[in-house]
């Protein structure tokens, strides 16, 4: 019979556990468990992947595409983009333990298994590259395909630990989706489509930079060349602003591409203050003042959010 009761047990042994309570820990195992499983895909990533995505299939299509297409690439964008990151937490599980950042990530915590999570990982980017190639074309399934592979291997197990230029050449990885997106309509990708890279590519820059800028020491702990680490204020902050108004140029070249005011008006809004943030963080830096980088970091997720929602809603009207 099953009790709740405590059971008596022998001097020096442990008590054993009744099958309630042990019925009542399985769950908070598994749920924990899982927990962990999705926390190796870093969903925030994932989300602002698709931000990107859908406005960019939506441009292409000139409307609205079919709604089971759109489920397609987001599924299947998502499970890649999910596996990237969790290849990712494999490879760098080595410097993750040492960086107060990411310490109590899965691996490092040991809730999952190194093994496990490779396994996971393959098996996301499997099923993500083989449903693309099954529900819309093989330009979109092999993008996919590349993307995964850029990240992982090219970025993370090369570029991330070996050059100051790491950010600059991952951005290839993060901008990867609005080609995506535009292949799955269409089949081909055009100068819009190049152009909305474009400035995903160029926006990491300022986007990451003042979060390496925070976590300076920690990416010094685990010896990882991010810019801020290994070069001084000056050029971060000169980097900054390059990338800031070459993220602006960009988005503002999409404009004569088939986009009206809709579109260009808020691009020009936001694009005016993301470059006013970006110059005064450089400004109080290269003072010596007290910084907030992490202000400019949340800003352009939201300078980006804004602008793809405007190519979304150009493309609607």
């Amino acid at each position: 019979m099953i009790t709740d009761r405590p059971v008596s047990t022998p001097a020096g042994q442990q008590p054993v556990r009744t099958a309630a309570k042990e019925a009542v820990a399985a769950p908070r195992d598994i749920r924990a468990v899982l927990s962990a499983y999705v926390a190796l895909t870093k969903p925030r990533i994932v989300e602002l992947l698709l931000v990107t995505t859908v406005p960019a299939m939506m441009l292409a299509d000139g409307g609205l595409p079919s709604l089971w297409l759109v489920a397609v690439v987001l599924v299947g964008g998502s499970l890649a983009a999910g596996a990237a990151s969790v290849i990712n937490c494999y490879i760098d599980r080595d410097i993750d333990q040492v960086m107060r950042r990411t310490k109590r990530r899965p691996l490092p915590a040991h809730t999952v298994t190194p093994r496990n999570a490779l396994i996971f990982g393959l098996v996301l980017a499997a099923v993500s590259v083989a449903l693309m190639a099954a529900f819309t074309n093989l330009l979109a399934a092999g993008l996919t395909l590349a993307a995964i592979v850029y990240y992982d291997v090219v970025y993370t197990l090369w570029l991330k630990r070996t050059t100051t230029a790491n950010t600059f050449w991952g951005g290839a990885c993060g901008a990867a989706p609005v080609l995506i997106g535009w292949a799955a309509v269409t089949g081909s990708l055009a100068p819009a489509a190049w152009a909305l890279f474009a400035v995903v590519f160029f926006w990491q820059m300022p986007h990451f930079y003042p979060l390496a800028m925070k976590y300076k020491d920690d990416y010094a702990r685990a010896g990882i060349p991010m810019l801020p680490v290994v070069a001084s204020t000056r050029r971060v902050n000169a980097e900054i602003i390059i990338f800031a108004w070459l993220t602006v140029a960009s988005s503002l070249a999409v404009w004569p591409l088939g986009m009206s005011p809709i579109y260009g008006l808020p691009s020009l809004v936001v694009g005016a203050i993301f470059l006013v943030e970006a110059h005064k963080l450089a400004r109080r830096s290269a003072r010596g003042q007290a910084v907030k980088p992490m202000r400019l970091f949340h800003w352009s997720t939201t300078y980006l959010t804004i602008l793809f929602a405007a190519v979304a809603l150009d493309a609607l009207i």
